[in-house]
């Protein structure tokens, strides 16, 4: 009888330790997802440094991508994290880049014990910050809250594994599949709420991009217009193959307070590209394609890559939407539904696609799905 209690006790402290772990962990992962669209080149890692069940730090990567989270939540612990255990939502880097290496942080701040979500694919960290750790005598538990982190850290992972950033599509479109009325009329598609949702969208995005016909049709400032947030807008960027934005386009009026990058291709004129640069846009000159007439996609997101880009927002418009549709290019899909039609002659989602060829595609799954005010929000995620 004794035993069966004594077992009983054990195995109810064993869940009670899982159940912490668990908590602490998801709160690492919000403090991490604060750091999105903010961290580039870096990813947006959270930790949480807890003693005795109590947190005594907490951390995320800052802007620009440093301080990282694990020295920052580790800085705010103090001597408290002596003896403690930390949670990372990314394995700690063990290599110098700008900063010394997050394990050398870790191990000098006498932490007994580091609950890492996931190993990070860098070749140069690829699980040897986890060997580091555990040869400095600290007890080393990863996996925790893995799948959630991968999700997160998706812009990192496809900027490591692929050369190019991790690509959200978003989309709004009518009860009719329409994106826009005929002649490129404005028309509300969904309301304010759903608005609002796009606009933290694009605060969580390092860049957002659009074609030049959405430039000339529509004059978009592509900022994050939530109150108190305008810091936090994204690269605007353009693809315009033959320099056609309009020198009194918003875009570039802006250019100076929020950056605008122009891709064209390496046969666009020097003098447009010249006044675009006083202007304080970045052209980058990437390759064209001939037929279809428009830039190398694949090109373009491994010149955003190498610039840093993680997460990329593309927003419109039709065209732009099914090329990278067409090229199997779309990780995520964001898709906003309005209550109302808007008649046969609108302007369809994906140009000559129909939407099936994403909302059917066996290359998406639906992630989530859920109201917003008077309209639906789906998200669809890529299946491998």
């Amino acid at each position: 009888m004794i035993f069966r209690i004594l077992e009983d006790q054990y195995a109810q402290k064993s869940r009670d330790a899982k159940a912490a772990d668990a908590r602490f962990m998801q709160l690492a992962l919000a403090l991490g997802r604060r750091g999105q669209g903010r961290t580039w080149p870096n990813p947006a890692v959270g930790a949480v440094v807890v003693k005795d069940g109590v947190i005594v730090g907490r951390g995320w990567t800052q802007a620009g991508g440093r301080p990282h989270a694990e020295p920052e939540a580790l800085r705010r612990a103090g001597e408290a994290a002596r003896g403690a255990t930390l949670y990372v939502t990314l394995e700690p880097c063990s290599h110098f880049g700008k900063s010394p290496p997050c394990v050398d942080a870790v191990i000098a701040s006498g932490v007994a014990r580091v609950v890492s979500a996931i190993e990070d694919p860098n070749p140069e960290v690829a699980g040897q910050g986890h060997a580091k750790l555990r040869a400095a005598g600290i007890v080393v538990d990863v996996g925790l809250g893995a799948a959630e982190a991968a999700y997160d850290h998706a812009g990192h992972f496809r900027r490591i594994r692929d050369r190019r950033p991790h690509v959200i599509l978003k989309l709004a479109v009518s009860a009719d599949d329409k994106i826009g009325a005929a002649g490129h009329k404005p028309v509300a598609i969904t309301g304010e709420a759903a608005r609002t949702r796009v606009h933290l969208l694009r605060a969580q995005c390092d860049a957002i991009l659009v074609g030049i016909g959405t430039v000339l049709a529509d004059d978009p400032e592509l900022t994050c217009r939530l109150p108190g947030m305008e810091a936090l807008s994204p690269v605007r960027v353009v693809l315009d193959r033959s320099l056609r934005i309009p020198g009194t386009s918003r875009l570039v009026h802006s250019a100076r307070e929020t950056p605008l990058w122009v891709m064209t291709s390496d046969l666009a004129e020097a003098p447009a590209a010249m006044k675009l640069g006083a202007a304080g846009a970045q052209v980058i000159r990437v390759a064209a394609t001939i037929s279809p007439p428009g830039l190398d996609l694949p090109v373009v997101l491994r010149a955003l890559s190498e610039k840093g880009i993680s997460r990329l927002m593309v927003e419109g418009g039709a065209r732009v939407a099914s090329s990278f549709v067409r090229a199997g290019l779309v990780d995520e899909v964001w898709l906003l539904r309005g209550p109302e039609p808007i008649g046969a002659d609108g302007i369809p989602a994906l140009d000559a696609l129909p939407l099936s060829a994403l909302s059917g595609s066996p290359a998406l799954r639906v992630r989530a799905s859920e109201n917003v005010g008077k309209d639906t929000l789906t998200i669809y995620e890529r299946t491998a």
